[in-house]
């Protein structure tokens, strides 16, 4: 994605450069907004471990993983630094507990993104787009293109999280909720999923066949479109 939009450059500079700071603005917001409902959730489940390093805020700097966050801009997909969670004190068992905290993330950056939603579909902010794309509009069109694309970022976000690969959040949310033998089973392939997870990333960054975008594009257009059904371009 950065490499799509430098090439932009010495067409449109102006474009290139508030597309790119509201990129890293709404990735700002997606990712400490996912992380922080992990550390809330599990206080609420009894534990504090995440409190207690301070991770139960809102500054970014405390939930921003390096290689994460050059992920998502070079590749389009990426991660926070992953809160952590013992999962043996939690409620109502460790298990579940653990499901639970896991999807608070996806689960909050949907939720954020619906109530970004609501501005636009009652006329509040002005034009743009249904979906993120590279800024060209007027100055007069910032605030409404700013939100679609927190909107966009975080629904990316949340639908990336949830695959079911290690260490994904989507991972622990099928460990928690699959029957006891075939969790068990399951929980076997978490030394993989690393390995998978750069290994769909590569293939979408050195060719022109992106199987992640394949399988979670067709839930991020529906989700966009279901959010942004009511907004007017």
């Amino acid at each position: 994605m950065l490499f799509i939009l430098l090439r932009q450059f010495d067409a449109d500079p102006v474009g290139v450069i508030i597309t790119l700071a509201v990129v890293v603005a709404s990735l700002l917001a997606a990712v400490t907004f996912h992380e922080f409902s992990h550390a809330v959730a599990a206080l609420r489940l009894g534990d504090d471990t995440a409190h207690r390093l301070g991770r139960v805020t809102l500054n970014p700097m405390r939930h921003l993983d390096p290689m994460g966050s050059m992920m998502i801009l070079f590749a389009g997909f990426g991660w926070g630094k992953p809160v952590p969670v013992n999962g043996a004190v939690l409620r109502p068992d460790p298990r579940s507990g653990t499901a639970i905290v896991a999807a608070a993330g996806p689960v909050s950056n949907i939720l954020l993104a619906a109530a970004l939603a609501v501005p636009l579909s009652i006329g509040l902010l002005g034009e743009g787009h249904r979906t993120f794309t590279f800024f060209h509009g007027n100055l007069s069109d910032l605030p409404g293109y700013v939100v679609i694309s927190i909107i966009s970022w975080n629904i990316l976000l949340a639908v990336f999280n949830i695959l079911p690969i290690a260490p994904l959040d989507g991972f622990k949310v099928a460990v928690g909720l699959l029957p006891r033998n075939a969790s068990n089973v399951f929980a076997k392939t978490e030394r993989f999923g690393p390995i998978i997870l750069i290994v769909l990333i590569a293939v979408g960054l050195f060719t022109n066949i992106s199987i992640l975008w394949t399988v979670i594009g067709p839930v991020v257009n529906a989700l966009e479109a279901i959010l942004l059904s009511g907004y007017a371009v």
